[in-house]
């Protein structure tokens, strides 16, 4: 008998961040339903870690969906700028939108916009530095139910340099900014393939499958 697939519910509203996980599951006796489609709102993330968000975020999604969950909680850490923007990356620079609509083209919109303030502001702070090293972070957090006492915890790095200014148009986020030496490319110059084979949450997501397999024996 073939063994019933799994609900995961991905605790995020971002759709490019979705794509790249269920691509990476791919093989994986499991279906990620990313927690808009039941109705579950985003939890806070007031911590100053990755793994703290990360784990409430899971948590928060597991609680509501009665069942498995998953979370990532990632950013970019520049190091001239002592780790930050951390696990601010995401709202990095204040900016005032009108109130989130239901729809997935308008939160995508809404994160356009977000996003390039973000870089904009990234490359205010570090106008005229000379080390420009920074890395990819990606932690994910998995639970088997809101109460889990042995969450599962992978973190993935990749480490580039933040350019002058921007180059590429594919992924979200700080990859048009962030250039991979070992590649010869920005994160945004990467088409999806090349990308899901060495980012951050590639490197996450590959400990995360062995654990999934290990301890979940999916």
């Amino acid at each position: 008998m073939a063994a019933q697939t799994m609900r995961l519910v991905l605790a995020s509203n971002n759709a490019k961040k979705l794509s790249e996980l269920q691509t990476l599951l791919t093989g994986l006796n499991v279906q990620l339903v990313p927690q808009a489609e039941l109705g579950i709102s985003e939890a806070p993330e007031p911590h100053c870690t990755f793994i703290e968000n990360g784990l409430a975020k899971a948590r928060h999604a597991a609680a509501a969906a009665g069942g498995p969950a998953i979370a990532d909680d990632s950013g970019v850490c520049v190091q001239s700028l002592a780790g930050e923007p951390g696990v601010n990356s995401a709202n990095f620079a204040s900016v005032s939108l009108p109130s989130a609509r239901k729809s997935p083209s308008d939160r995508e919109a809404r994160r356009r916009v977000q996003d390039a303030a973000n870089n904009a502001l990234l490359l205010q702070r570090l106008h005229g530095a000379a080390d420009r090293r920074a890395y990819f972070v990606s932690t994910l957090v998995a639970v088997r139910h809101a109460a889990d006492p042995e969450p599962l915890v992978a973190v993935g790095r990749w480490p580039g340099e933040l350019l002058t200014e921007a180059r590429g148009s594919q992924g979200f986020g700080y990859d048009p900014l962030m250039f991979i030496p070992d590649l010869g490319l920005t994160v945004a110059e990467m088409d999806a393939d090349l990308k899901n084979l060495h980012s951050h949450r590639a490197r996450a997501m590959a400990r995360m499958l062995a654990l999934l397999k290990d301890v979940w024996q999916l």
